[in-house]
């Protein structure tokens, strides 16, 4: 672990909306000497509104608010690094046959990465987001919690931050509600933040991710086409677009009518067939996690109570673990039925609202080697 922090300056990671505008100004009623980085990773239409605009909107908005209240800003270009590591991740997991999580693949191998390192550049011991998650002392060690407001509660996508990152870093936002920022904020008179709509997608997709695929691939089609959807013994049921464009738990958008509602269950990318079935069909009990990260050295155990989240949008389920027979697997015993277990998505382990380690939710193939 590092040493503690020794001076007041932090840098902030500011993304022009509501969530880090506030942080900021928490911050320095605080007393923190504030510094403000906009990270420039990847250039859609929207954010340049105007004829002849070379700075996206967001940077410019960060920068006002950084000169109003009079901190100090800057704006690093890391669109071909980004493009490197977090786009190509994304891509090759599709490719996989997987569902990756894009943010938190960024959060650990990037944003805090660039966090870091421009904050000892510019001299910082500390570093900040607007992310709704805190940080808590525990055994000597700095774990990631449950943010207060459980709707925006973000912790689920800071699983694989470690002791590097969580012990220079702070959540300004951790113990209050949206709500409660709203207020704060306007209360200042920045209306114009409070108003601003938020976007609820992925920052570097303006649509459907299938689309960002054909655009980065422009072979992906030709190359993809001409698989089959089946069924549970192997049965040919009609031709699908491709596997990276379908996804577990899928039944919008399969074109294709076969007298009941059918939902994918499984993607097998080196046949190039979409499994489909009835909704009873997707639920397990039992899931495999691999790359298991622990909060704390030692703290899973074997047999010991635990919850799993499976997705963003869902609530954790009562669980056990077992240690798996390949370093850093688990198998995942849940208490009820989980839903559309699907491959290259977070599980987060939570005791009570402590995270307490995160995993990559394996193929259920996997589940062959361990004796139910």
């Amino acid at each position: 672990m590092k040493p503690t922090p020794t001076n007041n300056r932090v840098l902030i990671g500011m993304s022009g909306g509501i969530d880090s505008s506030a942080a900021c100004l928490m911050l320095q009623e605080q007393g923190y000497e504030v510094v403000g980085l906009t990270m420039r990773m990847w250039d859609l239409p929207r954010h340049f509104p105007h004829e002849g605009q070379t700075i996206p909107q967001f940077a410019l908005e960060a920068r006002d608010l950084a000169e109003k209240i009079g901190i100090e800003h800057h704006i690093l270009d890391v669109r071909e690094e980004f493009k490197n590591t977090v786009i190509k991740s994304f891509i090759d997991e599709y490719l996989k046959g997987n569902t990756p999580n894009p943010c938190v693949m960024c959060n650990r191998l990037f944003k805090w990465h660039y966090l870091l390192q421009e904050a000892d550049r510019l001299g910082c011991s500390w570093v900040a987001t607007g992310h709704y998650a805190r940080i808590l002392d525990l055994d000597g060690f700095r774990v990631l919690a449950r943010g207060t407001d459980r709707k925006k509660d973000q912790s689920y996508f800071l699983w694989r931050l470690g002791q590097e990152e969580l012990s220079r870093t702070l959540f300004p936002l951790g113990g209050i509600t949206k709500e409660e920022i709203k207020a704060y904020v306007g209360s200042k008179g920045f209306h114009e933040k409070v108003e601003k709509k938020e976007s609820m997608e992925v920052c570097f997709i303006p649509g459907d991710y299938r689309d960002f695929l054909r655009e980065q691939l422009p072979e992906l089609d030709r190359q993809v086409s001409g698989g089959f959807f089946v069924d549970a013994t192997g049965r040919k049921l009609g031709q699908h677009k491709g596997f990276p464009f379908y996804t577990i738990g899928q039944r919008k958008g399969l074109e294709i009518a076969l007298g009941k509602p059918m939902f994918v269950t499984r993607i097998n990318p080196v046949k190039n067939t979409i499994r489909l079935g009835e909704r009873d069909e997707l639920l397990t009990r039992r899931m495999v996690i691999t790359d298991v990260r622990e909060a704390i050295p030692g703290i899973l155990e074997s047999d010991a109570p635990v919850e799993v989240q499976i997705r963003y949008r869902s609530n954790a389920i009562p669980a056990t673990l077992q240690k798996g027979d390949t370093p850093g697997e688990w198998l995942v015993c849940f208490e009820s039925d989980a839903s559309a277990v699907t491959p290259g998505q977070s599980a987060v382990i939570y005791r009570n609202d402590t995270v307490i380690g995160g995993g990559l939710i394996a193929d259920q193939r996997l589940l062959k080697k361990y004796k139910a």
